[in-house]
């Protein structure tokens, strides 16, 4: 008897305590539950939107439609000059972006206390900028280089327009890699006799990749896809640049006048649009390859 009533009271009690251990979990089952929730709202959002866009462009993709001029205001021929055009844009933009990104995160990380006025000021100017709408760029590039400096409509317009975008975007980044980087390893060069300049360039630069890749990767999205910017800057013309002082149409604005200024356009918008969603695909693709080889790289030669 004395052994059956101990056993019925261990049992009640394993009984309350896992009750107990079911309440005290649940808030994390809450939030893991809405976590899970979320992505496969943003997953099928992605899905479908994508999905939506294949069904009514994968028709008209062909090697024709890839390499061909436009004709009939796009709604025969091609789009070869308007993919010549958005890639010259996006190198202009990455060429003057990337150096001037990466410099402003080296002297905001490594140079520039975080308490500092000069600091907290320029953080500050580029969370202001990277909320400023795209519209307010292009006015700002149409003032500036298309009309003070004299460049025209221009990729090289369009081009430093968007660099002018991409900025606040890569150099927040950037400085969230250079910070992300151990305090040790200035520890050690410091230690070791090491400059600042052999620190940033062995050291802190390698060790900082993936900051600086998740920078490229958000700026040529937002490059990729912008429009408004690019209609006061680089323009409508749809043929084959010539120069980078050469207008040209770029894919996003290619998209927009298909879909809200040409009749019987719908067609031809959604391949442009699937053709954008590839390239911005294979960016990242191949950006994510890069990053992966240069640290497989530095494992092996550490």
């Amino acid at each position: 008897m004395v052994k059956e009533k101990a056993v019925k009271s261990q049992a009640v009690q394993f009984k309350t305590s896992e009750k107990r251990s079911i309440w005290s979990h649940l808030p994390e089952i809450i939030a893991t539950c809405a976590a899970w929730s979320a992505a496969l709202v943003v997953t099928g959002v992605f899905v479908w939107i994508l999905a939506d866009v294949v069904r009514h462009g994968i028709g008209a993709i062909s090697w024709t439609f890839l390499t061909a001029a436009p004709r009939n205001a796009g709604r025969e021929g091609g789009i070869g000059p308007i993919i010549v055009s958005t890639i010259l844009i996006l190198a202009v933009c990455m060429a003057v972006s990337v150096p001037l990104g990466v410099g402003t995160a080296v002297l905001l990380s490594e140079y520039t206390s975080p308490a500092s006025r000069f600091g907290r000021f320029v953080r500050r100017s580029l969370d202001v900028l990277a909320g400023v709408p795209s519209i307010v760029f292009g006015l700002f590039g149409n003032a500036v280089f298309c009309i003070y400096l004299g460049l025209g409509f221009s990729i090289l317009s369009g081009g430093l327009t968007l660099s002018c975008m991409v900025l606040p975007i890569l150099i927040r980044a950037t400085e969230e890699g250079f910070r992300s980087v151990p305090n040790d390893y200035r520890m050690s060069a410091a230690a070791l006799g090491m400059s600042r300049t052999s620190t940033l360039l062995q050291l802190l630069l390698p060790a900082a990749v993936p900051g600086v890749i998740v920078g490229l990767v958000l700026g040529i999205g937002r490059a990729l896809a912008e429009t408004a910017a690019l209609i006061f800057t680089s323009g409508y013309v749809d043929r084959m640049p010539g120069s980078l002082a050469d207008s040209g149409r770029s894919l996003s604005v290619h998209i927009f006048d298909l879909s809200m200024n040409v009749a019987g356009g719908d067609r031809h918008a959604y391949a442009s649009a699937l053709v954008l969603i590839m390239i911005l695909v294979a960016t990242n693709a191949i950006a994510s390859w890069t990053a992966n080889r240069w640290l497989g790289k530095r494992i092996l030669t550490a």
